[in-house]
């Protein structure tokens, strides 16, 4: 294996990391990096290195909000917290829509909808409904303020946007889950958030299931593929998720709406001049 395939490793680790959290599709511009820069490996291996590459990105999460997500306490007293297990069972009640359509259809959406078209095509409609949302919320006050005043029929609508990523390369999981939130009245930490915490469950059993399907017998080299994205990928995901968190604060989220639109169309004239 040469130093030039770990360096593609690495710089899909660095997209990884960025756009998982960032509303704009990482599977979209994984996609679309595979254009120009491609791994010297079988379809099914990089099939499974770009959504396994996610748990390197999920640790993150895992460990930036231990003390949110993870319900006992060895030292505090009730050593039980139940509301984050309310707050797990929301979770899994949003996870719910996307895993059953996932397990049943998901070779056929990656068949007929996993290029560049249609990323392109889901890039800009996503982003004209951020922009959208966005506006219509201009002077309205978010309806939830905080993780606990989630309800589980919010779970539920959130879950149902999400079925657009699963769906929908370029949708993004985060972006149309940040989006539900949005149309359903929850403040902007707190919708991305609750998606930081859903993309536990969702991206391990994603990939769970790739492995599963590509089977255990990694070779020397694809198992250095494979870790050295997933560190890169945690280690970039850190950063960008205390910036979003960040920058939210103080923004919304239209800036992203106009970059899909504008990654989109540059993607649709890339395909087409360079497939005439």
């Amino acid at each position: 294996m040469s130093f030039i395939e770990i360096l593609k490793a690495v710089f899909f680790g660095i997209v990884e990391g960025i756009t998982e959290w960032l509303p704009v599709s990482s599977t979209g511009h994984l996609i679309l990096l595979d254009e120009f820069i491609k791994l010297n490996e079988s379809e099914e291996f990089k099939s499974m290195f770009d959504v396994v590459i996610q748990l390197g990105a999920i640790m993150a999460v895992v460990i930036l909000y231990w003390k949110e997500i993870f319900p006992f306490s060895f030292r505090e007293k009730p050593a039980v917290k139940k509301d984050i297990f309310v707050l797990w069972f929301k979770i899994l009640a949003a996870c719910i829509p996307a895993a059953v359509v996932g397990l049943l259809w998901d070779e056929v959406f990656e068949k007929y909808f996993y290029n560049m078209v249609s990323v392109a095509i889901a890039l800009i409609v996503v982003g004209i409904a951020f922009i959208f949302v966005e506006k219509k919320n201009k002077d309205k006050k978010p309806r939830v303020n905080s993780l606990s005043e989630i309800t589980f029929k919010d779970a539920l609508l959130i879950g149902v946007f999400q079925l657009l990523a699963a769906v929908f390369p370029g949708s993004s999981r985060s972006g149309s889950t940040i989006m539900g939130g949005l149309a359903i009245g929850i403040s902007r930490p707190v919708i991305a958030e609750f998606t930081f915490f859903l993309a536990i469950p969702v991206m391990f059993g994603a990939s769970l299931l790739k492995i599963a399907k590509f089977g255990l017998a990694f070779s020397a080299s694809q198992a250095v593929l494979l870790i050295t994205a997933m560190i890169v990928a945690f280690a970039v995901s850190v950063i960008v998720i205390k910036f979003l968190m960040g920058y939210i604060k103080k923004h919304d989220f239209k800036i992203f709406g106009w970059y899909r639109i504008v990654l989109g169309i540059i993607v649709l004239l890339y395909f087409a001049f360079s497939h005439k």
